[in-house]
């Protein structure tokens, strides 16, 4: 087997190169969707509030919504929602090396405006899922309360380990961080991407908490962060087979985020987006 992917390197087919072809596709797809998902929140959220119409976005709202009158409530919602915007166009800037080499010092600061808002989605996500009570089932919400308890506890890992000067393992800890930070986003593209896979809901509530509801809301995060722990094992060892299996899996999470990101917004956003229009204008 070993001197069968030899053979394949020896032709061209380098798995550092794929695998470096497919981070870098992954990367393009996940791009494109968190712009669109920014784009998507910019005109479901503020444009509504900026023209004064927020009935609007409180008929949209997922779960059981929160309640007008609870003014508080409404607030933490907002400030839940709205700086998703800025995440979307900072975390991934943290993730592009030239940025990173070239300006360390925006690297840096990036990355605390990163951490602090990531830390603060986690914080009033968890509040609203469990004390105003966004969300559509008990056990449809574990998968996603995990996540927001996760992403405080990566955070402060990658911030301790860039004290210390400890780069390889804050890098690792960092991608980690911001994958838990798009745990939500990413589970709307599965959603979505199941749907399109199998032409319909399959194993699927109106509650979310189907046996594939629950399953994609904890393989939202852990899926991609399983994947990135084996891109940096196959980045530190010499064996092809390793490395070849590596490939596989990051082209498969490649393609999912693919189907995600254009399911998400041909099913999800674009429907939205238009009965925002259709309301406002």
């Amino acid at each position: 087997m070993q001197s069968l992917l030899a053979d394949g390197v020896k032709n061209g087919l380098s798995p550092h190169t794929i695998l470096d072809k497919s981070v870098k596709t992954w990367f393009w797809a996940a791009l494109v969707g968190q712009w669109l998902f920014a784009s998507y929140i910019l005109i479901l959220y503020v444009l509504p509030t900026l023209m004064g119409n927020t009935e609007v976005t409180h008929n949209l709202l997922p779960g059981q919504g929160v309640q007008d009158k609870r003014v508080f409530d409404g607030i933490v919602f907002f400030s839940h929602v709205v700086p998703a915007i800025i995440l979307a166009f900072c975390g991934m800037s943290q993730l592009v090396p030239s940025i990173r080499n070239k300006y360390p010092r925006l690297h840096r600061i990036n990355g605390r405006i990163f951490f602090i808002l990531g830390i603060s989605g986690a914080v009033t996500g968890l509040y609203l899922t469990w004390v105003t009570g966004m969300r559509f089932s008990d056990i449809g919400s574990m998968g996603i309360t995990l996540n927001g308890i996760l992403i405080p506890i990566f955070i402060y890992f990658a911030w301790r380990t860039a004290c210390k000067k400890q780069f390889n393992l804050h890098q690792r800890f960092a991608v980690h961080s911001f994958l838990l930070v798009n745990g939500v986003w990413t589970f709307r593209l599965y959603l979505m991407g199941w749907f399109v896979v199998n032409q319909g809901p399959l194993g699927n509530s109106r509650n979310i908490d189907g046996p594939a509801d629950i399953a994609m809301s904890f393989a939202c995060y852990l899926l991609p962060m399983l994947i990135a722990e084996l891109v940096f094992w196959a980045k530190r060892t010499h064996n092809l087979s390793v490395k070849w299996g590596v490939v596989i899996m990051t082209i498969f999470g490649a393609t999912i985020t693919l189907i995600g990101v254009g399911a998400a917004t041909m099913m999800m956003w674009l429907p939205r987006i238009q009965k925002v229009f259709s309301a406002l204008f």
